[in-house]
């Protein structure tokens, strides 16, 4: 591994982790909408990153370098909606439910907390690679 695969690594990560955070964010200002342009209730949305075993990963870095991770795909939440009783609100069923997004608040806050410290962890090593690199360049001194 060269030493700016390594960052590229990290910035995969990072990237990778904003976009987890953005995805929970839209989770959690949505979960109290009834209606979407789709129809229904908004739908919780999660990404999948991408998984590679890990002998591929290792030949792939012997050839040509790392590519770190990636967000392979938004996966949308397709279970029921949340029945709740509201008879004065303005889609409510003829039996007064309405249907509320399948969205749960603490959760989110959980899964943002650990997207937040993955995200840390991962200024964590491009801090590290930087002092590296910079100790490297003193080294020519």
């Amino acid at each position: 591994m060269d030493f700016l695969n390594s960052f590229r690594v990290t910035a995969s990560g990072l990237a990778a982790q904003r976009m987890r955070l953005n995805l929970i964010a839209e989770n959690v200002a949505n979960a109290q909408t009834t209606r979407t342009p789709e129809g229904g209730p908004y739908k919780r949305r999660d990404p999948q990153f991408m998984a590679r075993p890990f002998d591929t990963m290792m030949d792939k870095e012997m050839a040509a370098g790392s590519t770190g991770v990636a967000v392979d795909r938004i996966v949308v939440d397709n279970n029921p909606p949340r029945m709740q009783y509201d008879p004065t609100h303005p889609d409510a069923n003829a039996d007064g439910y309405v249907a509320m997004p399948n969205i749960d608040v603490v959760t989110e806050m959980v899964n943002m907390m650990s997207a937040s410290r993955t995200y840390e962890a991962n200024v964590s090593v491009l801090n590290a690679n930087k002092a590296m690199a910079v100790k490297a360049l003193e080294i020519g001194q």
